[in-house]
């Protein structure tokens, strides 16, 4: 095992704990390990309304790993790694559209839309060379609700066996009525990691960091259950202040769920969002929030936009803040909260697991 990876011990209990060391948040091998490891597992890409017609397609960089997804012909869904098998050229360089053929600008080579090698250019007297095996590499992939992910293959679970804690209660929350109304894409200057240690501190910043929302939330019910492969945060709502953020957050409870490593979804009554966190790179990362709403007003789905916008702009400076701190001579690990922060303590385990493959 990499020694970065052995400064953090799974096995001490959460109140003895320490966080991971602060290298963890910038150091460039690790990065490369988790690229290879942690965004290795199943990972949500894209929407599936996104990929409704044969031809349709999109693409997305993972952790430094170009993809396309597309529907073929037949209205299959496929996933490929978007590099060309001859000089690894990105395949397709458009973000989404259609197209009957997938065709390297490079030096010409052509693929089907499942991914078989079809022409290639000027390569007679090419000896062993067997066309049939120098295909596009396939991903796993698979849809839930209104999301497509891709796995390397094999994948070892079904994405239904990963998502099970969540797909149990999906009943009671009505997610087959909310329909995607908006996208919304920020850039900040933190790596993913610090983005979701944030997420996942059991309401710990609410009060400080987010005050409207705060107002919103029942703090001292708010808990935290962990799962195999992800976890999900529990707060009642309260309703009574004239805050713009009451309006658009109604029903008994909000769900904060977080799935391994790097895609959450946010539900409340008639209103879901997703977040995927993309690595940039060891100190930067993207967010891509998608937003569904059930039966409501333009009025109410501006509204609802504004509110998540604003709590991302708080979100981002502190994250930001903390990136920079991260990088002092007096910083190298913090302990975590016991009422708070068991959903962190959680990550970083999950985090050290799944590192500890690295060879």
């Amino acid at each position: 095992m990499p020694n970065i990876v052995s400064k953090f011990d799974p096995s001490i209990p959460l109140d003895k704990a320490h966080t991971i060391p602060a290298s963890w948040y910038f150091d460039r091998d690790l990065h490369e390990m988790e690229r290879r490891t942690v965004f290795a597992g199943w990972q949500a890409v894209s929407r599936t309304d996104q990929l409704i017609e044969p031809g349709s397609f999109l693409t997305i960089e993972v952790a430094g790993e170009p993809l396309v997804v597309l529907r073929d012909e037949a209205g299959l869904l496929r996933a490929f790694h978007n590099v060309c098998r001859h000089r690894a050229a990105v395949v397709v360089p458009e973000p989404c559209g259609k197209l009957d053929k997938l065709r390297c600008r490079y030096h010409g080579w052509t693929y089907d839309l499942q991914g078989r090698l079809r022409g290639l250019p000027e390569f007679d007297g090419v000896c062993n060379f067997p066309k049939e095996e120098n295909g596009l590499v396939a991903l796993a992939v698979e849809t839930w609700g209104p999301t497509v992910w891709v796995h390397p293959q094999p994948a070892k679970t079904k994405l239904s066996e990963f998502l099970k804690p969540f797909i149990s209660m999906c009943g009671q929350l009505k997610l087959e009525q909310l329909r995607w109304a908006g996208r919304r894409e920020y850039d900040i200057d933190c790596n993913w990691k610090v983005y979701v240690d944030n997420f996942l501190d059991g309401g710990y910043h609410v009060n400080t960091v987010h005050p409207a929302l705060a107002g919103v939330l029942d703090y001292s019910k708010y808990r935290t259950d962990l799962f195999e492969q992800c976890s999900v945060q529990v707060s009642p709502l309260v309703s009574g202040n004239d805050s713009g953020t009451t309006a658009v957050r109604k029903g008994d409870n909000a769900y904060y769920w977080w799935f391994f490593p790097n895609f959450m979804i946010n539900v409340y009554e008639d209103v879901m969002d997703t977040n995927l966190v993309l690595p940039l790179g060891p100190e930067r990362c993207r967010v891509i929030f998608d937003f569904y709403f059930a039966s409501q007003g333009d009025d109410f789905t501006q509204k609802s936009i504004d509110v998540a916008d604003r709590v991302q702009d708080e979100d981002m400076t502190i994250c930001s803040e903390v990136q920079r701190g991260l990088h002092s001579r007096t910083y190298d690990t913090g302990r975590y909260s016991v009422k708070r922060e068991a959903g962190v303590h959680h990550f970083h385990r999950l985090l050290h697991q799944t590192l500890s493959q690295y060879g």
